[in-house]
């Protein structure tokens, strides 16, 4: 499983499921989805536009959501962006390999106990053993978000970014991306020990609600319901604010200013990244305005 080149994970139990796409793939059943209008803004001037669209990065089989202005700003760009560029992603299996594993084995009851041990438990019973004594605090986190996307059949597939990337490829549009697969997965494997044993112990402490959350939380992208999506995210990275700087802030940040720099270029670009990262004080979104950019919502 791990070998493939797209695996999933979770921070807390929905946290990742917004932000990191290498951290999100699943097998869907379901034939037909819902129909979504996930929120989209736009930042221009006389001679640049960038859409950035928020995105969930793997979706139920079926999903519709690239019609009306989504369709507008896709067939406008004359390029896509993404957090990880098809690359980057084909690499993730193979970066995730190489970090995950613990130097020196330690058994999961050293780790849980209580109702995160029973939680981890019966998400590992649901599929295939994790064989998380051999994988670091974040790793063992990514396998229980991987299960979780599976019994909530999310289809990466269906996911944004990979219909997105087929869309622009056919066209013969370049498809770029923010980050590398590395610089990812290091933004867990950096956290202080602290801080990956809470994320864990939240994760599998909640790990018997995390199908119906995470259900949850696409229905609340496909609306376009950015306070929800700010809630929801909030309630997960808060708690620990070593966390949400690493995973959010700091990105935001960087992003933001690639955003800005790039409106010095002319041209058109979709800029498709989680949608967590665009709610909140410290999404894209405001930090651009913060910045003296104007920022439209456009859906």
């Amino acid at each position: 499983m791990i070998g493939n080149a797209a695996f999933s994970g979770q921070s807390g139990r929905r946290l990742a499921a917004a932000l990191l796409p290498l951290l999100l793939a699943a097998c869907g059943t379901a034939e037909t989805g819902p129909q979504a209008r996930p929120a989209m803004w736009l930042v221009e001037d006389h001679d640049t536009r960038i859409y950035i669209l928020g995105t969930m990065h793997a979706l139920p089989r079926g999903t519709s959501w690239s019609d009306g202005k989504v369709a507008a700003a896709i067939d406008a760009a004359d390029e896509l962006v993404l957090e990880l560029p098809p690359a980057e992603l084909a690499a993730a299996g193979k970066v995730f390999q190489e970090l995950a594993p613990r130097q020196t084995p330690l058994a999961i009851e050293a780790r849980l106990s209580g109702k995160a041990l029973i939680g981890y438990r019966a998400l590992e019973a649901s599929g295939r053993g994790f064989g998380g004594d051999g994988f670091d605090d974040w790793a063992v986190m990514v396998l229980m978000g991987q299960r979780v996307a599976e019994n909530a059949e999310l289809s990466p597939a269906d996911g944004v970014e990979t219909r997105l990337t087929e869309t622009f490829e056919a066209a013969g549009k370049p498809v770029g991306g923010l980050e590398t697969a590395r610089e990812q997965l290091m933004l867990f494997e950096t956290l202080d020990a602290a801080a990956q044993r809470a994320l864990l112990v939240r994760s599998a402490e909640e790990a018997g609600i995390a199908v119906k959350e995470v259900g949850a939380l696409a229905a609340a992208w496909g609306r376009g319901d950015i306070a929800t999506l700010e809630k929801v995210i909030n309630e997960d990275i808060d708690a620990i604010p070593a966390a949400r700087k690493a995973i959010l802030t700091d990105r935001n940040r960087r992003w933001s200013a690639w955003v800005k720099q790039r409106m010095g270029q002319p041209g058109t670009v979709l800029m498709a990244v989680g949608a967590g990262h665009l709610v909140g004080s410290d999404g894209v979104p405001t930090m651009l305005e913060a910045e003296g950019l104007p920022v439209t919502r456009v859906q």
